[in-house]
């Protein structure tokens, strides 16, 4: 009796740690993979909503008529460019700023809590405030370069083709450039201050001290909050409809404000899903190179 008791405990010890894991499981199998499996399901599907009796399987039909979408190449370069433009220039003023606030000074929390309070605030309202900085009609912009003599008349930014895009990457960077900011600044908190000693002594100059020791040791910060930003800004759409919507001709789209507007506005559900697995797909294989190109596992090694 006392053996079977003690088997039946070291059974329950070794389930403990799959025990432990089962709601975690259950969720990402309810929030992640259940969804992705339904979305791979419905992209071989012919599912308009409002054609509820032409519901059926369409094999490859919906990957075919994405790739022959007059619209397709000119969303994919917007994509490439509102990704590069927005974390590149985000990823180069956050760093700056966390330098400039590594440095002791006075009031330090305070100003600190004023930078970083764009993060704060909700894409909706920033998408808002730069719709209205960016408008023909009153807008800030205008009236600041009509006063300095640079426009003789107002422009619709927000309205031209090839440049409805930049107003938006704009407000992206002013909203994300915090983010970079705040990683940046508490990897640079946990440098070691016998290391930098150290390189002062040395005589080591303050570029030698950056790329020899700063950014070497938060380098694995780096890559994963690149990594991350990365994913975040490929997958956001908030700004582009608030400010632009996608106009003027789908000028300003990216993949997921389109996938937004196969839903809103067609109903295709199957065009939109195949270009929900479209950005899976992409999303993975960027992840994989990055990943590998950054040389992640080495990362931090000084």
């Amino acid at each position: 009796m006392f053996s079977r008791s003690l088997t039946g405990r070291r059974r329950l010890r070794a389930l403990q740690p799959y025990l432990l894991l089962l709601p975690a499981f259950v969720i990402v199998l309810a929030f992640f993979a259940y969804p992705v499996a339904k979305a791979f399901q419905l992209s071989f599907m012919r599912y308009v909503l409002y054609r509820q009796n032409d519901i059926g399987f369409a094999g490859l039909e919906n990957y075919r008529a994405l790739l022959t979408d007059p619209n397709l190449l000119r969303i994919l370069w917007n994509s490439l460019i509102w990704v590069v433009a927005t974390v590149g220039l985000q990823f180069l003023l956050g760093f700056v700023l966390a330098l400039a606030l590594n440095r002791p000074s006075r009031g330090k929390n305070a100003y600190q809590a004023v930078v970083f309070l764009p993060w704060a605030v909700s894409a909706f309202l920033i998408g808002m405030i730069f719709k209205w900085m960016f408008s023909e009609h009153n807008g800030l912009i205008n009236h600041l370069l009509l006063q300095i003599g640079l426009l003789d008349k107002p422009v619709a930014f927000l309205a031209m083709m090839n440049v409805s895009i930049i107003p938006v990457i704009i407000a992206m960077v002013w909203y994300g450039v915090p983010f970079f900011g705040m990683m940046i600044l508490a990897a640079l908190q946990s440098i070691p201050h016998e290391m930098m000693e150290a390189a002062d002594i040395d005589g080591a100059g303050k570029m030698r001290k950056l790329f020899s020791i700063v950014i070497p040791y938060i380098k694995p910060t780096l890559i994963l909050t690149v990594l991350l930003r990365v994913i975040w800004v490929f997958n956001s759409a908030e700004l582009i409809y608030v400010m632009t919507n996608g106009g003027p001709v789908n000028s300003s789209h990216n993949l997921p404000s389109y996938t937004f507007d196969k839903i809103g506005y067609s109903a295709d559900y199957g065009q939109a899903s195949a270009l929900g697995v479209m950005m899976l797909i992409i999303m993975a294989v960027y992840t994989v190179f990055f990943l590998k190109a950054t040389k992640y596992n080495e990362a931090g090694d000084i």
